[in-house]
């Protein structure tokens, strides 16, 4: 448990505090616009192109291994980073670093999993979710006592000795763990498919930010889909696939994936849109707005625990869907701001959202993992894992679009900097109307969310003795391991 909590909260402030950071690594580096986008959207590309194969190498070849050496790659590429002496390379060795926090998410769902027997799942993904909110907390404090007295190189470098020590606690902790793996063979084919479909499709809508659905863009989003299709076609026929359809039959895995993709579109942009809010239009400094911003993270953290073990007594649809539902209030309310509006609008909006974030990721990562067949963690929180990336990226996307459509160009890549800019009320009015309009969409993607998250139904969780108890006389850990390949087909996730 404290190894892939750790882990999370590397993740979790190495985020925050690069996006802190762009402005002054712009200059520093005497980088553009693109060039420090990239620096941000680099990392999910490659986080979101591998998590997927990631959780399949675990699966296949174990994923301590596959874990410990995601810390290594990780602070490989935060050193890396942090030596970078332009744009370019800096979002090369980001693209790397992204390369080594795959291989850690995809795979700390998995091992929590298997380390925790399904009516004590909930309690567990609860722990380690208090890591995100708190790095959300600590992050921006820490990010601006490291730029401000360190420089903005020691933002990465500050991932090495912290990387250094997991590899080592990871090396501790986990001897003697047994894992159930499955020696199957690597599907080449569709884990490449599948990474150029990411790849192409993530390229297409980061290209389109500014420049519109031109030619290029159209036919890169064109060719993803091909690859995307190509991707099918070969998984239905692979021996050993990376991406197991079978898993959509469980209503409860098919449901709890799409609600976590949903919530994601409708939520991930509200930070991004708000930080710009309170820097460009309210005149805060970068530092301030995201202290400002903690109300969140910090209710999310404490709540995260409670939903899980709520959601380990009654199930995970009730609190997963009423954190959907209490974070669809919380857009209403954001959706209302102006650009005379108090910091209180801001901040009663935001805590309601972490009181719905606390009571939902919990509650939907356990229900994913416990619907997901013992052996096959590693692909299915992978698929997980894919497709809230995706929803985040998509979300991003659509509220550039929004908020760009409504401010002159200069405007737009100033503001976008997270630098201070002197614009006319008329041009802060429209990015506030922008971004007003992008939470009202966020709204209805929210409602979605919660109806999908309603229709999931009741998983079945029960401890690992009453589960060893309801076995066959007999039966061995093979044998187990195949009981819910059986089910899984017939949409249900019973274990005996």
């Amino acid at each position: 448990m404290s190894v892939t909590t750790l882990g999370t909260l590397m993740a979790a402030i190495d985020s925050t505090i690069v996006i802190l950071g762009i402005p002054i690594i712009m200059q520093a580096l005497h980088g553009n616009m693109i060039e420090m986008a990239w620096v941000i959207m680099g990392y999910i590309l490659m986080s979101t192109s591998l998590v997927l194969t990631i959780g399949r190498v675990g699966d296949t070849y174990g994923r301590i291994r596959v874990y410990e050496a995601g810390f290594l790659v990780f602070v490989l590429g935060s050193a890396l980073s942090g030596l970078s002496m332009n744009g370019v390379e800096l979002v090369v060795f980001r693209f790397l670093q992204g390369a080594g926090g795959a291989m850690m998410v995809g795979n700390s769902w998995a091992l929590i999993s298997e380390a925790f027997p399904e009516n004590e799942r909930g309690k567990a993904f609860g722990i380690n979710s208090v890591a995100w909110g708190v790095g959300g907390v600590v992050a921006p404090v820490l990010g601006g006592v490291i730029i401000t007295y360190l420089g903005w190189r020691y933002i990465f470098f500050v991932n090495v000795p912290i990387g250094l020590f997991a590899v080592f606690w990871a090396r501790f902790r986990l001897k003697g763990f047994v894992e159930a793996k499955k020696r199957e063979s690597f599907d080449l084919p569709g884990a490449s498919l599948f990474t150029a479909f990411a790849t192409l499709l993530l390229v297409a809508i980061t290209a389109s930010i500014g420049v519109g659905w031109d030619a290029l863009v159209f036919s890169l989003l064109v060719s993803s889909f091909v690859m995307l299709l190509a991707f099918f076609f070969v998984e239905q026929r692979a021996k050993s696939p990376i991406f197991k359809f079978s898993l959509f039959g469980n209503r409860v895995y098919l449901a709890s994936t799409m609600a976590s993709f949903l919530q994601s579109l409708a939520m991930f942009a509200v930070m991004f849109l708000l930080i710009f809010y309170l820097e460009g239009v309210k005149g805060y400094s970068v530092i301030e707005s995201a202290i400002l911003l903690i109300p969140m993270p910090l209710l999310s953290s404490v709540l995260a625990p409670f939903g899980g073990a709520i959601s380990d007594k009654i199930g995970a649809r009730v609190p997963a869907t009423l954190g959907i539902a209490i974070q669809a209030v919380a857009l209403y309310v954001l959706s209302d701001l102006g650009t005379s509006s108090p910091y209180l609008y801001v901040a009663l909006g935001l805590a309601i959202m972490g009181v719905g974030s606390g009571l939902f990721f919990s509650p939907n990562a356990s229900a994913v993992m416990s619907s997901t067949p013992r052996g096959y963690y590693g692909v299915g929180s992978g698929m997980m894992t894919t497709l809230r990336n995706t929803g985040q990226v998509v979300s991003i996307a659509l509220a550039l679009a929004v908020a760009a459509a409504a401010m002159p160009q200069s405007a737009v890549f100033a503001l976008f900097l997270g630098t201070s800019v002197n614009i006319s009320h008329s041009v802060m009015a429209s990015y506030v109307n922008g971004m007003d309009g992008a939470f009202r969409l966020s709204i209805a993607l929210a409602a979605v969310a919660a109806l999908a998250s309603f229709v999931r139904g009741k998983e079945v969780r029960r401890s690992l003795e009453a589960g060893l108890s309801h076995l066959p006389g007999g039966l061995e850990v093979a044998r187990w391991e195949e009981v819910p390949e059986r089910f899984v087909a017939r949409g249900t996730d019973n274990r005996t």
